[in-house]
């Protein structure tokens, strides 16, 4: 396997904070290479020091000769006057002057573009918003075709038609890749390495984001076991150290010296050792909403047709639901949740709030503060204290300190903080109020995943009505029991299941239509309207396509067979990085094949 990139003894420093030390990776031809982290920990300056951006304070970063990096940042900078053309095709266009390449290139644009939902390519990069701003600029590394993919946080401002297409692109492409997410379904599918930043230190896990989950669980056990051995060890020898100097005058200096080491070890922490948060909500009645014949439109623009987002909507919201609201970006998630919260006025119709609802409204936007505060100060300024019921309270530092701050942490200004690290700040001030209706708006954004981990245990300990609007479709399964699916113009379907759940529906329902029209065509029969339609009569299988349909069932046994121990090798950790690539490779086109053959199969059980 090809060595692509090498980094050596990575260092840096911020300030007199070390974000990494001595830290070093190499990444392989074909190896799709996830890092995981916790936020303002240094994983987007690893990626631009990685790509050429930005230098270590010590190491150095190694690429292979004639090796290409394809970076997407997390805040891509186009200028202003540039047309969303020429920002799709900056630094896409060297290739050009080659027919073959310049043919495959609009072959190429064209799919992507039309994926990303990118329209007018006429339009000045300085008039879109930072979501579109993200989308060309994740068209145009992907147009590069670089040797190596770069992408910090690419399903950022994606909406989850976009993300699912992202995720089966970079499954179905022979390519590498290293990328920071947060989307753990994306990391489980996409990728067969998993690198985890943990302590200034960097560990390697062969394998997806399953395989990661259960290692790393194995490691935090281990190094518990091994406290536990250094505290034990640790008392004895204290005992030692603190006995008189002539007692231990005639004792060899390498006693003192493992002795510090040993005292290192003793005290370590494992922050992931903490209680679920269960914090007492206001009590909420059983009237919670009703939305009676809700409609909301907005007008034609320049360049824009009218924008329906309601049409005589009527909803009656249940005590202790759990709803999440998905759909394409534009079809007004965001807008329904103004709607309810009273900041956007309906055309036509009312929301009827219960007396006893109390909201808890995490926005898109970022939190209005003095950036020159404190953390712990501007958390103090909304609660002393956080009621957990029962008589029992949490401090303003205590609460803080169980999503992640550090009291070390808390006493640094904001204008210091990531912005993973403001977003888990703007989370704490709205929970620390009590509501008892969550409102929360892409929570998901910019939240690294062991606090997403403890946002999902609070959400599903949470005594009051939960709404999220989210693309993230690992949390939206762990949350909610229930869908709004805005399907544009107006018309929201609802769904009782959560997003996976939605997602089989959907397809069923997309194959049993393909096989009726199927059906249709073959019965060459049509409708007063001259399209086919059904036969009255059933007909039965022919002879060849009887054999077809026993052949079909056991080549899908064969092939979900071959589907499932891919899955499980992959999952192993036992074997090659050769043996990864290749299967990695072989998993997609393994599932294209079980869709064709398991469609065919479908039509012709109509007749079995």
């Amino acid at each position: 396997m090809k060595v692509f990139l090498q980094a050596t003894d990575l260092t840096r420093r911020v300030g007199d904070k070390t974000l990494f030390q001595n830290i070093s990776l190499g990444i392989g031809e074909g190896q799709r290479v996830g890092l995981i982290a916790q936020n303002g920990t240094g994983k987007t300056t690893l990626l631009n020091i990685l790509a050429g951006m930005d230098e270590p304070d010590g190491g150095e970063v190694v690429l292979r000769s004639g090796i290409r990096i394809g970076y997407l940042s997390q805040t891509p900078i186009f200028p202003s006057e540039m047309s969303v053309m020429d920002a799709c095709f900056w630094h896409a266009c060297q290739d050009r002057n080659d027919t073959e390449e310049a043919l495959d290139l609009e072959v190429r644009s064209k799919q992507i573009l039309g994926k990303l939902k990118i329209g007018d390519t006429s339009r000045k990069m300085g008039v879109l918003s930072g979501g579109q701003v993200k989308r060309v600029a994740l068209a145009n590394v992907l147009l590069q075709n670089p040797d190596l993919l770069v992408l910090d946080e690419p399903t950022n401002h994606l909406d989850l038609e976009m993300i699912e297409w992202l995720e089966g692109y970079l499954g179905r492409q022979c390519i590498t890749l290293l990328m920071v997410t947060h989307d753990r379904y994306f990391l489980d599918r996409v990728c067969n390495v998993i690198l985890e930043m943990d302590d200034q230190t960097l560990y390697t896990y062969r394998g997806n984001y399953a395989y990661y989950l259960e290692k790393r669980q194995e490691r935090i056990d281990n190094a518990r076991a091994e406290i536990a051995r250094a505290n034990n060890l640790y008392r004895t020898e204290l005992e030692w150290m603190r006995s008189t100097p002539q007692a231990r005058s005639h004792k060899a200096r390498y006693r003192e010296e493992a002795f510090y080491e040993l005292e290192k070890k003793a005290k370590r922490h494992i922050e992931e050792d903490k209680l679920r948060l269960q914090v007492n909500s206001t009590y909420i009645g059983s009237k919670i909403f009703e939305a009676e014949y809700v409609s909301k439109s907005f007008p034609a623009g320049e360049g824009r047709e009218e924008l329906v987002i309601l049409k005589d909507f009527y909803y009656n919201f249940s005590r202790y639901e759990k709803m999440g609201i998905v759909g394409n970006n534009g079809t007004g998630k965001s807008t329904f949740l103004k709607l309810l919260l009273g900041l956007v006025a309906p055309d036509s119709g009312r929301f009827v709030i219960g007396e006893t609802v109390k909201f808890g409204y995490f926005s898109q936007d970022p939190m209005q503060v003095d950036e020159n505060m404190k953390v712990i100060d501007a958390v103090r300024r909304v609660a002393e204290y956080v009621d957990l019921g029962g008589g029992k309270h949490l401090s303003a530092m205590q609460f803080l300190q169980h999503f992640m701050f550090t009291p070390l942490q808390q006493q640094n200004y904001i204008y210091k903080l990531s912005g993973g690290e403001r977003r888990r700040l703007q989370l704490c001030t709205v929970l620390m109020q009590n509501p008892n209706f969550l409102i929360l708006d892409e929570p998901t954004n910019d939240m690294d995943i062991v606090t997403l981990q403890i946002l999902e245990q609070y959400l599903q300990d949470f005594k009051g009505c939960v709404i999220i609007v989210s693309h993230d479709r690992y949390f939206m399964d762990k949350v909610v029991d229930h869908l709004l699916v805005f399907q544009g113009g107006g018309l929201v379907k609802d769904f009782p299941g959560n997003y996976t759940q939605f997602r089989e529906s959907e397809k069923i329902l997309l194959k049993e239509e393909s096989a009726r029209e199927n059906l249709g065509v073959a019965s060459g029969q049509t409708s007063s309207g001259g399209k086919p339609r059904l036969t009255e009569k059933k007909r039965k299988l022919t002879f060849k396509e009887r054999q077809e349909f026993e052949q079909l069932e056991k080549a899908i046994e064969v092939l979900e067979q071959e589907k499932t121990d891919i899955e499980a090798a992959l999952s192993s950790g036992t074997i090659s990085v050769d043996e990864i690539t290749a299967m990695s490779k072989r998993l997609p086109l393994l599932n294209e094949e079980l869709d064709e053959k398991s469609m065919r199969w479908l039509e012709l059980s109509e007749f079995a």
